[in-house]
């Protein structure tokens, strides 16, 4: 079956509430970070502990389960609600690790422009996302005479848990996850794009947290949301999570569960969203920044992980509407007043990547099991190691 979270297309309108209420009762008893006592950093965070709490920006998923096999799906961020072509956001990409398919990345680098929805799915639906996204944008109003568009698409590679070669991602599922896309709450684990991923040899998902700067640094927001797919020797707040659970990427060879995937591979994609008026220059700074941030929680960086951040910023003050060719004066964040951002974007990193662990649930397909992190154990770890109480 095929299932979208929210209203929707009419394609999965009617399994939309069917499937917002099953990722619900999914996650009800799986905690936060913040729910074990783990709050990294310094910094507070928004209301709702999100990319979302960036005034404008919206999320939506569908999550595509079919059968034993097909463990998949798609997650869409918007960068605002109105037209994206024709009132385009900065952004910017910075690429920690290449082995990855980032779609439209070459004209984000090069313009410093962010034109459609950025689209999260499985490696070999890309261009299934691509075509989705595209006629997204020539369909809106105002567009009619488009002829060029730069749809933005990442991925991670779910073929361990997903029929990945079945190319089950459809136009509808990405076009159902664009229309789904809302502010307030979003949910977290195993849903949309992170449906079928992996992390640290455990279940990975989708992960989100946010950080608001005091007043004295601008008072902006910025939030992070993750698909996690990579491996390593996860570190929670400074505890061998990885190690004290005897899973980890280069351990010795279990006996008892000679199928655990340790492998450092993966990919992991990171978007990163703030209402700070920061150029493209100092997005790409900010992206960097997350990507920094995945080793606060054990990530290799390995040959086979594609590592990806996007960022982008809601600000007017930054925007570029279609055609537009006249100077214009612009108040803009010096480089000297990024500093909080970046600290904010490794605490929101850090963070986003536990929450998508520990809202994951266990998934099985095709004869394999991947377990969700158990809670109980690495709550042990971490008030044994003093992170928490």
């Amino acid at each position: 079956m095929s299932v979208a979270h929210g209203s929707c297309t009419n394609v999965v309108l009617a399994a939309a509430f069917v499937c917002a209420a099953i990722a619900a009762a999914a996650v009800a008893d799986r905690p936060r970070a913040r729910d074990l006592g783990l709050a990294p950093g310094v910094f507070p965070t928004g209301r709702l502990n999100a990319i979302t709490d960036v005034a404008g920006v919206r999320v939506g998923h569908t999550t595509v389960v079919q059968g034993d096999i097909v463990r998949t799906g798609v997650t869409a961020i918007l960068p605002h609600g109105g037209n994206l072509f024709q009132d385009k956001v900065a952004g910017a990409v910075f690429v920690g690790n290449a082995f990855g398919k980032l779609a439209g990345s070459t004209q984000v680098a090069e313009l410093g422009t962010i034109e459609t929805p950025i689209v999260l799915t499985n490696t070999l639906s890309v261009g299934t996302a691509v075509d989705a996204v595209v006629r997204y944008t020539v369909a809106q109003a105002g567009n009619e005479r488009v002829q060029s568009v730069n749809a933005l698409v990442g991925e991670t590679n779910d073929g361990g848990l997903n029929d990945i070669r079945g190319l089950h991602v459809t136009r509808d599922h990405v076009l159902a996850a664009i229309a789904t896309a809302t502010g307030g709450p979003v949910t977290e684990g195993s849903v949309g794009a992170g449906t079928g991923t992996q992390c640290y040899g455990w279940k990975g998902g989708i992960g989100t947290s946010s950080r608001l700067l005091p007043a004295r640094y601008g008072g902006y927001a910025l939030g992070v949301l993750v698909q996690t797919n990579f491996g390593g020797v996860l570190t929670m707040g400074g505890a061998p999570v990885g190690k004290e659970l005897g899973r980890y990427s280069f351990a010795p060879p279990r006996t008892d569960r000679p199928e655990l995937d340790t492998s450092p591979d993966g990919s992991c994609m990171v978007v990163v969203a703030t209402d700070a008026p920061v150029d493209a220059r100092d997005l790409r700074r900010i992206a960097a920044r997350a990507i920094f941030g995945l080793g606060r929680t054990g990530s290799s960086y390995s040959h086979g992980s594609g590592d990806f951040a996007i960022a982008f910023t809601t600000s007017p003050e930054m925007r570029t509407k279609f055609g537009e060719s006249q100077p214009r004066q612009r108040n803009v964040l010096p480089a000297d007043g990024v500093s909080p951002l970046f600290q904010a974007a490794l605490e929101a990193t850090e963070e986003a990547v536990y929450n998508s662990l520990l809202q994951a649930t266990g998934a099985t397909s095709g004869g394999r099991t991947v377990d969700a992190i158990p809670i109980d154990k690495v709550t042990e770890v971490l008030k044994k190691y003093g992170v928490v109480k």
